[in-house]
């Protein structure tokens, strides 16, 4: 006879599985993991697979109903966007964990890993861990779907200048970038007198108009086209047109104010010389360095132009420079400049050098001239002046010459130059040789103001070494220091750094 062993005794504190007969810890189903798991599965009902889709030309995703966000791989954003897909599946279960499992980025297969949990029989709480599969589906966006179809702009904000020189706009390009409002925008055309922005709402138009009334004197008006209307819905579709004018005067104009201007300026002279643009026009009188700001407001309620085109410079030597250390106010005078000296010079011109004329002038840039520079100046006393102010003011009044700047070699001061400044990408017209004059006249200007250059961002032009000052001929120069490294930094293939994942 044979004796069949005895099953083993449940362990101290364990009972037997009622399915198995697996000795266990009690728990209220009285039965192990693995046939509580076969009997039960608690993610029932929750999707194993779904779709998300991309947008290829902005690299957005489409968070229903129709948002489109931007989404780094492997984001806290992209971990949003998908669970919010099985948000409602989810609502049964406890979420404990989520997390990404990685995926060849061009595979178009984003998995997560979910942990959940839910009481089943008895008052048991079981935990499981499950994968979920999304599809990227590549849909182009109504923005993307704008563009392509060639009619995809809704505002348009055209900035316009009437004046000869561009100097106002190389400052005001400067300024885009540097505040990045340029990044909103669809396209950026380049016309004669302007530029025109391009938007895919009235609302980024709007902040560009704004921007622009904060940073240089302008005025502006708007208007609105009806494209179309739905008359089920009542939904109307407009166009807008915003026009931003620019105040007519650039740096180192001759301008001649209005006399009430003029007094209420604190009696200055009628001829004042333009220093500055920015966000007001600064004005410096050159025969008494009284200075003063006029706002937009100002300025279109008593509108004066420049007397002379930028071509209009003539060169003059100084023959002979006195230094004015004192000079006594008149009554109601306003501030004066301390960056400025006050001077009295005798001045040639260069193309007169054969002859004994001599001029005589008041000039602010005491501080800079000696005896034989070169220096770049209006003759006042050779012209016609056509402008309603000066052909009223006393001859006695105006100057014969007004000195504007030290004239330095500019092929020596491009050859020096080893710094550069980035560009808007816009359509352009057939540029010329008066243009790149200009531009070299900013940079120019960027090099002798420090107060404008605060404002730009400079980049250092590796292209170019840093020569030694021995063979330095007085040229304002930019200062390391002063200077940006232009660094070019590009995203690896995933779209970019993801942040960690979400644990618990």
């Amino acid at each position: 006879m044979e004796y069949l062993p005895a099953p083993a005794a449940p362990a101290q504190g364990h009972i037997l599985c009622c399915q198995c007969g697996v000795p266990i810890p009690p728990n209220p189903a009285n039965m192990c993991v693995g046939c509580l798991r076969a009997q039960v599965d608690i993610t029932e009902g929750i999707p194993k697979q779904g779709t998300v889709h991309f947008c290829k030309q902005c690299e957005r995703y489409l968070q229903p109903p129709g948002t489109w966000i931007q989404c780094a791989l492997e984001s806290r954003e992209l971990l949003a966007l998908c669970l919010k897909k099985i948000k409602a599946s989810l609502s049964k279960v406890r979420l404990i964990d989520a997390g990404f499992i990685w995926t060849e980025p061009h595979s178009k297969r984003i998995k997560l890993k979910l942990t959940v949990q839910k009481e089943v029989i008895n008052g048991a709480v079981l935990q499981q861990v499950f994968v979920v599969e999304y599809v990227v589906q590549s849909q182009m966006c109504e923005d993307c779907h704008r563009i392509e179809a060639k009619d995809f702009w809704k505002a348009v904000v055209q900035v316009r200048q009437k004046t000869v020189h561009k100097k106002t706009f190389y400052y005001l390009e400067q300024l885009i970038l540097k505040h990045r409002l340029h990044q909103n925008t669809l396209r950026i055309k380049e016309i004669h007198d302007g530029l025109d922005f391009y938007y895919s709402s009235k609302q980024h138009a709007q902040k560009m108009v704004d921007f622009l009334q904060c940073t240089v004197p302008s005025r502006s008006k708007s208007s609105q086209r009806l494209i179309s209307h739905d008359i089920h819905s009542n939904v109307y579709n407009y166009k807008s047109t915003f026009s931003v004018e620019i105040v007519p005067i650039c740096k180192d104009n001759v301008v001649c104010l209005s006399p009430k201007l003029a007094q209420s300026l604190g009696n200055m002279s009628q001829i004042c010389v333009c220093i500055r643009v920015t966000s007001t026009i600064h004005l410096i009188d050159p025969r008494t360095l009284q200075i003063a700001e006029i706002d937009g407001n100002t300025y279109w309620r008593h509108p004066f132009n420049s007397l002379f085109h930028p071509k209009q410079l003539e060169e003059f030597i100084i023959m002979d420079i006195n230094r004015v250390h004192e000079k006594k106010k008149g009554a109601g005078a306003g501030a004066r400049s301390n960056k400025h000296t006050l001077a009295e010079a005798w001045v040639r011109k260069t193309s007169e050098l054969d002859t004994d004329h001599q001029y005589f002038c008041c000039t602010h840039l005491g501080h800079i001239l000696n005896p034989g520079d070169l220096v770049l100046g209006f003759d006042l006393a050779n012209c016609n002046l056509n402008d309603e102010f000066a052909n009223k003011m006393n001859p006695q009044h105006i100057p014969d010459v007004v000195l504007i700047k030290k004239s330095f070699d500019r092929c020596k001061r491009q050859r020096r130059r080893n710094w550069k400044l980035k560009e808007l990408e816009r359509d352009r017209e057939a540029s010329d040789t008066d243009d790149e004059r200009q531009y070299q006249d900013f940079l120019e200007d960027l090099e002798e103001d420090e107060t404008i250059r605060k404002n730009v961002n400079i980049y250092r032009n590796a292209d170019i070494p840093v020569e030694s000052d021995t063979d330095d001929d007085g040229a304002p120069r930019i200062s390391l220091a002063e200077m940006l490294e232009d660094l070019h930094i590009s995203q690896d293939a995933t779209g970019g750094e993801g942040a960690e994942m979400l644990t618990e």
